[in-house]
């Protein structure tokens, strides 16, 4: 009797795991469904960003040290107290606004874009195994970028000066009207490379990592699973990122860069950085990065599940 009972127990159990499987292929359809899933990814990141955008002001000031107009500034904290002591405290969110805007946009789309490419990867090759959520996470994050780069453009030039009077469409026109419209596409190349190495490596860790957790451990969806996962991800994400970081922020902010000249592109600014400034300088701000992009994604991975979970939408 006992062991009829195990046997049956067992059948469910594995009607259980495929019921779940089959329900975690899905993606919503509805138009409601679809706003949720957008809406809670960009309003994750928007938080995530509010919290850490005084360490991106630091990150794009030393990215920028030895080739912009501010002198060899050396170390976060050293950046820090000469930025508070010479501009103040504002100068820690100067471009806030258009880092919000890009946030929801942005963030909206580099999240919101991976589940239906994983599904439709999943329709494709019947799989969504490790690579295939790496493909998944790179076209999501080269999507997002190519669609809002003019806005990451004006947030990199307004970081970098705290003279600036005018608000932040007043700039665009003069960016537009100085430079020309392809202005606000500098750097797309190196940015979208960094997107996609960055969607893919934190998505696709995040991913993983809460199957891999949940497999080997007694962890179920919560916290503790988010927190874990989502502090794997910043970690792997940053490695990865940090030299293709700091190349988009060089690009971006070229008329800022008289005593080097232009870069050519983004291997081109690569090799010079090599050169000139020895390769360590690709991770130029890398502590920063760390630092930001690590509470970031936690925050935001965090913030994304409980706010898909109130929006009744099924974890990441």
């Amino acid at each position: 009797m006992d062991g009829g009972h195990s046997h049956s127990g067992s059948r469910n159990s594995d009607s259980f795991v495929v019921k779940v499987a089959e329900e975690k292929q899905k993606w919503p359809v509805s138009s409601s469904q679809m706003v949720s899933h957008f809406a809670t990814s960009g309003l994750s990141v928007a938080v995530a960003t509010a919290f850490t955008h005084p360490l991106d002001v630091l990150k794009v000031r030393l990215q920028m040290q030895h080739v912009g107009q501010r002198g060899p500034l050396t170390g976060m904290g050293q950046v820090a107290v000469q930025v508070l002591k010479k501009e103040g405290p504002k100068a820690l969110y100067l471009g806030l606004m258009p880092a919000l805007i890009r946030s929801v946009l942005y963030g909206g789309l580099r999240l919101g874009l991976y589940e239906p490419s994983k599904y439709a990867c999943n329709l494709a090759f019947g799989s969504t195994d490790i690579l295939l959520k790496i493909a998944s996470g790179a076209f999501a994050g080269a999507v997002a970028t190519a669609l809002t780069n003019p806005v990451e453009v004006l947030k990199v030039r307004l970081q970098m000066n705290a003279n600036q009077r005018q608000g932040p469409m007043a700039e665009m026109r003069t960016i537009v009207s100085e430079e020309g419209i392809r202005a606000l596409w500098k750097g797309v190349g190196p940015a979208m490379a960094r997107a996609a190495a960055l969607t893919a490596s934190q998505l696709a860790t995040y991913d993983e990592t809460k199957q891999v957790l949940i497999r080997w451990t007694h962890l179920d969806e919560g916290f503790h699973l988010h927190l874990l996962s989502s502090t794997v991800a910043g970690t792997v994400s940053t490695l990865v990122t940090a030299p293709m970081d700091m190349i988009k922020t060089r690009l971006m902010l070229q008329r800022e860069s008289k005593t080097v000249g232009n870069y050519k592109n983004g291997f081109h600014c690569a090799y010079q950085v090599m050169l000139k400034e020895g390769p360590r300088a690709l991770y130029k701000g890398g502590f920063a990065i760390f630092a930001r992009l690590g509470p970031q994604t936690t925050i935001t991975f965090i913030l994304c599940e409980e706010l898909r979970k109130l929006a009744g939408l099924d974890a990441i």
